[in-house]
């Protein structure tokens, strides 16, 4: 299986999020609008088994409200302003549905989903992220990636047809990922962080018939260096700086 993304692909990392509140509808509207390739966001299952869109364990960063997503249940998260904190004109933003998201972009723009139940490995998060990917028809619209494996060993057996990246730490902590995980037939791409990445990197990656995807590349000279080795794809908060060094800007 191969990855049918641009090449290099700007991917806006929680959406447009250096111009707007990161993993909401506003952060996903405005990264079409900027042009970005794809978007990347994270999901979790809320108490009631809801998939939503939610980075950090607990709310307390990107909301006005405290505690554990575990704790909520949807209508308990919906009260809550995801928008408000990044600026006054995004008061209002909710944190969103995996299906509010799909019905809202899901035909517009490709789609990295990060499985990150990583508090809660054993729950239904991949299942039900499975079915509503298959529910909306964007089997061919969306990559899975995670930092746990049996996340995506789990989404591969469901979607055999969803491409995987394996994302890998930074430092030595992604070393085995980096050097012998991504070779595993359950992955189509590597994301390593910016700071691991050099050409001789890339050069294997690729060599291996796997793409390369790199975390977080927000600096100017970053994603000038990332160009120059060769990769596949930029996870970005900035996508407007991206397209301009691609000259690929509007």
């Amino acid at each position: 299986m191969t990855i049918s993304w641009p090449r290099p692909a700007v991917i806006a990392h929680r959406g447009a999020s250096a111009h707007a509140p990161e993993n909401t509808l506003a952060a996903f509207e405005l990264a079409v609008a900027q042009g970005a390739d794809a978007i990347e966001f994270d999901v979790k299952l809320t108490r009631d088994g809801h998939v939503v869109v939610l980075h950090d364990q607990t709310v307390d960063r990107t909301t006005d409200g405290r505690g554990d997503l575990r704790e909520f249940p949807l209508e308990a998260l919906r009260q809550l302003d995801a928008g408000a904190r990044f600026a006054d004109r995004f008061r209002g933003e909710r944190i969103p549905t995996l299906e509010e998201v799909f019905e809202a972009v899901g035909r517009r723009i490709l789609i990295n989903i990060e499985l990150t139940n990583y508090a809660t490995p054993l729950d239904g998060l991949v299942p039900a992220v499975a079915a509503l990917v298959k529910k909306f028809g964007l089997e061919e619209r969306v990559l899975f990636s995670s930092f746990y494996p049996h996340n995506l060993r789990r989404a591969k057996r469901l979607l055999p047809q969803v491409p995987c990246g394996l994302l890998t730490w930074a430092g030595w902590m992604g070393w085995w990922g980096r050097t012998r995980g991504w070779r595993s037939r359950l992955y189509e791409a590597l994301h390593p962080n910016v700071r691991d990445v050099e050409a001789g990197l890339v050069e294997r990656v690729r060599a291996g018939g796997r793409r390369v995807h790199v975390w977080t590349v927000n600096a100017e000279a970053d994603l000038e260096r990332m160009l120059a080795a060769g990769v596949d794809g930029v996870f970005t908060d900035d996508p407007p700086l991206a397209l301009r060094l691609l000259r690929r800007d509007r």
